[in-house]
């Protein structure tokens, strides 16, 4: 038996304040990071492309590509990072309200950042994909793939 004495499996699964718990979290946000530079990566190539071929600005086109990146991310995160078992309708009504936010909060962040403080729009959204990875990630691990833990017995 691995473990302490009265432990139970889903006591070793479950999140809590016990040693180790803040390398393995460490761990764990690293890999979500990790994986979602990769929806990241298709933000930003929609973002350019949209960009520099004239046919959208810099919030509009930081919009688009924040939702094809998203997609890419909640394939991701669902299938790797939490491997969540939640019905696909409910793990997705939650994660599109998550990401929601966080879309909103892009375009504002982008639109204050590219417009009144004149930053270049790739800089700035550098900046803000690097404020949000710890909104995207608390809001997901906390509501939107956390799955519930039946007592034993």
């Amino acid at each position: 038996m691995n473990g302490k004495a009265g432990e139970t499996a889903a006591d070793r699964r479950a999140p809590g304040w016990r040693a180790g718990w803040l390398p393995a979290r460490l761990r764990h946000i690293a890999l979500f990071a990790a994986l979602g530079a990769l929806g990241t990566l298709a933000h930003y190539a929609v973002l350019i492309a949209l960009v520099q071929g004239g046919v959208a600005g810099p919030v509009a086109g930081s919009t688009a590509g924040f939702l094809v990146g998203g997609f890419v991310n909640y394939q991701l995160n669902r299938r790797v990072v939490f491997r969540s078992s939640k019905p696909h309708r409910e793990a997705v009504s939650k994660f599109v309200v998550v990401a929601g936010i966080g879309l909103a909060l892009n375009a504002l962040l982008m639109a204050l950042l590219t417009g009144p403080l004149g930053a270049p729009y790739l800089p700035a959204q550098v900046v803000v994909t690097g404020l949000l990875v710890l909104w995207h990630y608390a809001g997901n691990a906390v509501w939107t793939f956390r799955e519930a833990h039946r007592p034993a017995g």
